[in-house]
């Protein structure tokens, strides 16, 4: 239905969003009242869902995430099926809150651990949960003792801007490859922590200096909004066979291309989890109708 509609005819990575429910409910986080609700990937659903995304989009990864990936249940059989059966590269991102057990179990498919991280000790905690930051170094720590790479995230705001630097030195240590920053948008949580923005942009020139200088082993990649003058557009394709790097779906079905409309309920396709299709379900809102650009990344 994808390729019908826009061309589309290969998307390289599904993010699979298994469930809403998490242990943590920060400040920032785009699902907002949603943590709340029971809304979940059954493991056949799931399962069925991958082996589509394979079959007719020629899908080669996909990351787990929610909520909090690490409170699935059934999460391993998810993990082994992606990399056994469909030879899927496999990502978590997880806010490694005491996930050392399950981890374990699941490292020999897993590909990388991506850790969510939003400043050292204290700035971290507020803004996610008190003991969290331990807990994420804690989790690198045992994903480099079982030969797990490791990835990180962190959405820059007000209050973590500068300890960008220094939280990308200490991962290091730990064995961290990769580095990546994204933007706040005020959606889910964030919109009702408005203090949280950074409302400077020039603040972001400064970033991009210090981490330029800073000749750092960590490879970091970020959102091009955190720029003075923003990001180019890159708006979603239309017409004739092409290739996007990601798909989204929500523990509904929903089904969104552009990070930018990921919690804005802009989606213009839906996975019918009853029938094991995608079916188009266009609106005046929808990420097509109005031609949401995606999230352009870039290197330091």
């Amino acid at each position: 239905m994808i390729s019908e509609i826009t061309g589309i005819r290969r998307i390289r990575m599904l993010y699979l969003q298994l469930l809403y429910r998490c242990n943590f409910e920060c400040l920032h986080c785009f699902h907002g009242k949603r943590l709340q609700h029971a809304d979940a990937f059954t493991t056949d659903e799931a399962v069925n869902l991958l082996t589509l995304m394979r079959d007719e989009y020629d899908t080669e990864a996909v990351t787990l995430l929610g909520g909090e990936p690490f409170v699935y249940r059934d999460l391993a059989q998810v993990v082994r099926y992606a990399k056994r059966d469909l030879g899927m590269q496999v990502e978590i991102c997880t806010n490694g809150y005491r996930i050392e057990r399950r981890l374990t179990e699941i490292a020999p498919d897993l590909d990388l651990l991506r850790v969510s991280l939003e400043g050292i000790g204290t700035t971290n905690d507020t803004i996610r949960k008190f003991g969290s930051y331990r807990s994420a170094l804690s989790a690198l720590e045992i994903a480099q003792q079982l030969g797990v790479r490791a990835g990180a995230t962190m959405t820059v705001t007000s209050r973590n801007i500068d300890e960008v630097l220094p939280l990308a030195r200490t991962l290091q240590h730990y064995g961290v490859e990769q580095l990546k920053l994204h933007c706040l948008r005020p959606v889910g949580n964030a919109a009702d922590h408005p203090e949280l923005l950074v409302n400077d942009a020039t603040a972001y020139t400064r970033l991009r200096e210090r981490l330029a200088s800073a000749e750092l082993d960590i490879e970091v990649i970020l959102d091009e909004d955190l720029s003075e003058l923003g990001a180019p557009d890159a708006c979603l394709p239309s017409g004739g066979p092409v290739e996007i790097e990601r798909i989204e779906a929500d523990p509904r079905g929903a089904l969104t291309m552009s990070c930018k409309a990921v919690g804005k309920d802009s989606h213009a396709f839906w996975y019918d989890k009853l029938t094991d299709h995608i079916a188009h379900r266009p609106s005046a809102t929808d990420e097509l109708t109005l031609a949401v650009p995606d999230v352009v990344y870039g290197r330091v």
